[in-house]
């Protein structure tokens, strides 16, 4: 039984076009068939373990599980699609860098610390992207809306926890000019090196 679990979930892993978790795996059987959530995590476990060195790996962000091509390999495996990958302005890394490490935050207090006004275009972006969400007002006069990171942002990023967020220093290292454009495959992987729940990220980007 151990093995046809591992099967499986190998095909619902790579059958399906967005991350599964422990419950989107038990809802595939009958109630009174269902795996423990032990056994599935035993079944993703091995299954990471079969994948290592292989053209796809097995790995685990926020909403769940998925497949997806290694790093070392992505250079030549996005050369299949025609379409070029959006680029981002340093401006809107920025402040998506300044909403993942300091929300619930304000637009306004992005840009009393970045010192410049932030267009509403940037933030625009980042809701269609589904990459930051309103998580409600601020009682201030105005009632400012309050952004926050979502679990795409975390998907996209291939992070499992905002503990996982490479410091903001590294991305001024990257060393782009306010409006120059990012391509989104120099954003897509964050450094090896994360920040701990125990580090204070700084946030001074000037």
């Amino acid at each position: 039984m151990e093995d046809k679990l591992k099967m499986i979930i190998e095909g619902a892993l790579m059958s399906s076009g967005k991350p599964l978790n422990i419950k989107n795996i038990k809802n595939m059987f009958e109630k009174d068939a269902e795996p423990e959530a032990k056994s599935i995590k035993q079944a993703l476990k091995s299954l990471k373990e079969d994948y290592q060195g292989r053209g796809v790996e097995l790995v685990e962000v926020a909403s769940g599980w998925r497949f997806q091509v290694p790093e070392e390999i992505a250079g030549w495996v996005n050369r299949l699609w025609e379409e070029k990958p959006p680029r981002y302005s340093r401006a809107l890394l920025e402040t998506l860098a300044l909403i993942a490490y300091r929300q619930p935050i304000t637009r306004g207090e992005i840009e009393d610390v970045r010192g410049v006004s932030v267009s509403s275009s940037i933030i625009r972006t980042l809701l269609e992207r589904e990459w930051i969400r309103v998580l409600g007002h601020k009682e201030v006069p105005g009632r400012p809306a309050m952004y926050g990171t979502t679990k795409t942002f975390l998907d996209d990023f291939n992070l499992k926890t905002l503990e996982q967020l490479p410091s903001l220093m590294q991305l001024k290292d990257l060393g782009y000019a306010e409006n120059e454009e990012v391509p989104a495959e120099n954003i897509s992987k964050p450094p090896a090196e994360s920040a701990t729940a125990s580090q204070t990220p700084k946030v001074n980007l000037h």
